[in-house]
């Protein structure tokens, strides 16, 4: 009998960002940016909504021993409870992949909407003691809020604070049924095109980071005028075109050193440094430390 051998998908260990808002409250993001899937695990009990949003790529939550899969795709959202079980957290997060996630105990949730609990489906007394998962799109409105989550880069002492009010925001986009839910926050971003052609700039400058092009040319290669790129790119993403790629080179140089499959000169070409100490002046810079000591830190 002839049997085939299945070959072994590689698989790495990952973790969530997470930030505490307040009690019953907490915000949990990933990125994995290597050649392999990441397997991300956090306990959840029943006393808590789960919020997911995939903003890049794709995911899939594994439950009760990998015999039931919610897959997660970008640019969907699915929405968990069920308050007859615990339900922890088993992700496989895809490669080159991002994910956003709010967990909010039932209590708090009930309590934003409690003058209106009727407004919301699974809030209803009919329901409340029902399991209710359901997915659902990121509109542009929403994929705004997302980027600037994943894209936070002010001082870390009002971290708690501004993501309590972006998910605020986020949350109140998400219920929102109006027909004016996904008109954008800006006026020359109400066009979704215009948003596609901002996220295609982004994929760009990402897959280009050690020789990116310049505004112009990736101006040109989008087909949005300088001026709507510059704006719009920081409405979404938080920053400047160039100060979003500083950010994600020294993530991923974060990540390279943290491997210990490269020695910092490597990790400098890797990320468009054609000097060493280029690079460690721009590490220090972000991180405070220099790649030596940061290695040594985290060995």
């Amino acid at each position: 009998m002839k049997t085939e051998n299945t070959p072994m998908k590689s698989i790495a260990q990952g973790t969530f960002d997470e930030t505490y808002l307040e009690d019953g409250f907490f915000v949990l993001t990933s990125q994995n940016e290597t050649d392999v899937v990441e397997i991300i695990e956090r306990e959840i009990d029943s006393s808590y909504i789960q919020f997911h949003f995939c903003t890049k790529g794709s995911g899939a939550f594994i439950f009760n021993q990998g015999n039931y899969t919610l897959n997660i795709n970008e640019e969907t959202s699915l929405l968990l409870y069920n308050p007859q079980r615990d339900l922890p957290i088993h992700l496989e997060l895809q490669p080159h992949s991002w994910l956003v996630s709010f967990v909010i105990s039932i209590k708090k949730f009930h309590g934003l909407f409690s003058r209106d609990a009727n407004y919301i489906t699974f809030l209803t007394d009919d329901n409340k003691d029902k399991k209710y998962y359901t997915d659902g799109k990121i509109s542009p409105s929403m994929a705004v809020v997302l980027n600037q989550l994943i894209s936070f880069n002010l001082n870390s002492s009002i971290k708690p604070l501004y993501f309590k009010g972006k998910v605020y925001e986020l949350l109140s986009l998400y219920f929102n049924r109006s027909e004016d839910a996904d008109i954008e926050q800006c006026p020359f971003l109400v066009d979704e095109v215009n948003v596609a052609k901002l996220k295609k700039a982004k994929d760009i400058i990402i897959a280009n980071m050690a020789e990116p092009p310049t505004l112009q040319e990736l101006s040109d290669t989008i087909g949005l005028s300088l001026k709507k790129l510059k704006e719009g790119f920081k409405q979404i993403y938080g920053d400047t075109v160039y100060g979003f790629l500083f950010d994600y080179k020294m993530e991923v140089a974060r990540k390279l050193l943290e491997s210990d499959d490269y020695n910092v000169n490597e990790v400098a070409l890797k990320v468009g440094y054609s000097t060493a100490s280029h690079f460690i002046a721009a590490f220090k810079k972000k991180f405070g430390t220099t790649p030596k000591k940061y290695v040594i830190a985290s060995s």
